[in-house]
């Protein structure tokens, strides 16, 4: 059985309309995203291509700019949209309770 849990991240606040921040969690690290749309998303914390953390990255309506070599994906689903990203970001279900910005990790 998997076991997953909520854990709390940040408070909604502390991160801009498109903009991301870091969140480090035990041994592993995430970047919490905020829309212009107010819609906040997780994923691991860094670029799928050479392990840039992407919270010094560019957040452009769905979509988080590598700061290194300028890679993107896409925050909603963590797809490779621009090379020389390939490979998909792991996404993580998010939750906002009172304020608080939550993420289920596994």
């Amino acid at each position: 059985m998997e076991l997953k849990e909520w854990i709390e991240a940040c408070a909604a606040d502390e991160i801009e309309e498109e903009d991301v921040i870091r969140f480090d969690y035990n041994d592993r690290t995430f970047a919490i995203y905020r829309t212009d749309k107010d819609e906040f998303f997780a994923s691991d914390g860094y670029c799928t291509h050479e392990k840039f953390h992407l919270s010094n990255g560019l957040v452009m309506g769905n979509t988080i700019e590598c700061p290194k070599h300028n890679g993107r994906f896409d925050i909603v689903t963590g797809q490779a949209k621009r090379a020389p990203v390939c490979v998909d970001l792991k996404m993580y279900p998010v939750k906002v309770e009172a304020g608080k910005v939550y993420i289920k990790v596994d």
